[in-house]
């Protein structure tokens, strides 16, 4: 019985892959254009990701200035901190003074892009810090699942959304571990050239 749990396990998320191919794939285009664009004018990649994703979003800042699969010079990306501890630091997330939304104020520039991370339910934190980059002029590339109508209610039409069509969070950090690996990829093609998949 176990056994047999553990494999519904691999079903489900391989048919959650099959399932977001092609809508993923094309989001995913526009996502490397806008990264590409504002790299290649000496922009930076922001990430800012929902609790239970914040490691992804160390992860693919490392991925930038470390390198994914090929040497390359390092690009330059950070990723913001939501939970910051410094004397009078905001109690709510979506409040003016939240971490979040300080980090951008203090750090990004105009044609920078933010890269939002979400799992599919409310986010104050990322709703806020997507208004504050969209008021510093920056462009958002939000990675959403099908839960989270609030942020793709922010974008605007110059902004990207990578939708994940699953609301379970398993499935959900998945297919953000795949696409974001996919946009480095295809970034690294961009900016080097094509290489043939291993």
């Amino acid at each position: 019985m176990l056994e047999a749990r553990v494999q519904q396990q691999f079903f489900d998320s391989a048919d959650s892959l099959n399932q977001s191919a092609e809508g993923v794939g094309r989001a995913i285009g526009q996502a490397v254009e806008a990264v590409v664009g504002c790299l290649t004018a000496g922009g930076k990649l922001v990430v800012c990701a929902q609790d239970g994703a914040s490691a992804l979003g160390e992860h693919v800042t490392a991925l930038f200035v470390g390198r994914f699969e090929r040497v390359r010079p390092p690009l330059p990306a950070l990723a913001l901190s939501s939970r910051l501890d410094w004397p009078g630091a905001a109690v709510h997330d979506a409040d003016p003074a939240s971490p979040l939304v300080q980090q951008i104020q203090a750090l990004c520039n105009p044609g920078d892009i933010l890269l939002t991370l979400s799992l599919g339910h409310d986010a104050p934190a990322l709703h806020a810090a997507v208004r504050n980059a969209q008021d510093k002029d920056m462009t958002i590339v939000a990675f959403n699942a099908a839960g989270d109508v609030g942020i793709r209610g922010l974008l605007r039409e110059t902004d990207v959304s990578v939708l994940m069509p699953v609301q379970r969070v398993a499935r959900v950090l998945e297919l953000h571990l795949l696409a974001l690996h996919c946009l480095c990829d295809a970034i690294d093609t961009q900016l080097l050239g094509e290489q043939d998949l291993a």
